[in-house]
This record gives C-alpha cells, structure tokens and sequence, in this order.
C-alpha cells in the first residue's frame, strides 16, 4: 500500500466508497444523496488543505483529507478526515492514513491534532484514534443520528503533538 497525494483523476475511485459511507449513516452527517460534485466540493479541499489516497496498484482503498482546524488564530490545530473503502476494512489502511496525517501534522508545524465529530458509537474509529494517541477531550451527547442506534454522542478527539 502507498499513500499519495490525491488528484482530480482519483475522485471517480474515491466518490463510490464515500458515497456508500455517508448513505450508511453511521459515522459521517454530509447531506444523503448528495452528488459527485457536491461530494467532490467538500472532500476535495484546495489548500491549505491537503488530500491524500491510499492505493495499492491502481486500486484507491481509501483516503484522507487534513488541514488547520479552523483558520487564522486557530490554524496551529490540525484536522483530519477519514474514508476507507468498506471491502477492505481490516486491512490496516486507516491506520495507515491516520499515521500519515499524524506525521503530516508534524512536519507542517501544527502544534496538535482536533478531531471534531468522532461518532462515539463507531468503536473502530475510536479505538483506532486512542491506539495512535488520540484522547476524547468532551462528548457532544446526542449530537449525531445514527441510522442504526439513534442520537449518539459526537467525540472531540485531541493529540499534542
């Protein structure tokens, strides 16, 4: 597995995973149905954003997209989103890309990482963020719809890097 910096040729790959996890309603609340261009407009961020795509061959497997946090006085605080393809879950490619994002962080000088909206009932993630140094600073109660189990708390995660 590689991970690299996304292109525009890399949406066609990465629009059908995205669209499957946010129409799953488990861990993500971008609007359901949206479009490959509404979809492509919010993932596909221009800088300071950066967009990256774990492949391995020509297969996208997933991919991730990082940045400040907010921007001006807050923009020392990184933050990163995540989409693995859901048929290669298991595979290490989160993992992969959140350890990219972390080393990312650093040699672009941000003094941390805020994950704003880790849904608490997605354990894989949170495992996943307290195994690479992440820590849940608060929980938002009630502040996701999950398809499945209804209002659920959203974790701000947070790693000092």
């Amino acid at each position: 597995m590689e991970i690299r910096e996304a292109t525009e040729q890399d949406w066609p790959a990465i629009y059908p995973f995205w669209s499957a996890i946010v129409e799953a309603g488990e861990t993500y609340a971008y609007p359901l149905g949206a479009s490959s261009e509404d979809a492509r407009g919010w993932w596909m961020e221009p800088e300071p954003g950066h967009v990256v795509v774990a492949v391995d061959g020509d297969a996208v497997l997933g991919s991730a997209k990082m940045g400040p946090n907010r921007p001006g006085r807050g923009s020392h605080i990184a933050t990163g989103s995540f989409m693995v393809d859901p048929a290669v879950h298991g595979r290490g490619v989160g993992r992969a890309l959140g350890g990219y994002v972390i080393d990312w962080a650093r040699r672009e000088g941000y003094r941390g990482i805020q994950f704003n909206a880790v849904v608490e009932s997605n354990a894989a993630a949170v495992h996943l963020w307290k195994s690479l140094g992440f820590a849940v600073m608060t929980t938002i109660p009630e502040a996701f719809d999950s398809a499945s189990e209804g209002l659920v708390g959203l974790h701000v995660m947070y790693q000092k890097l």
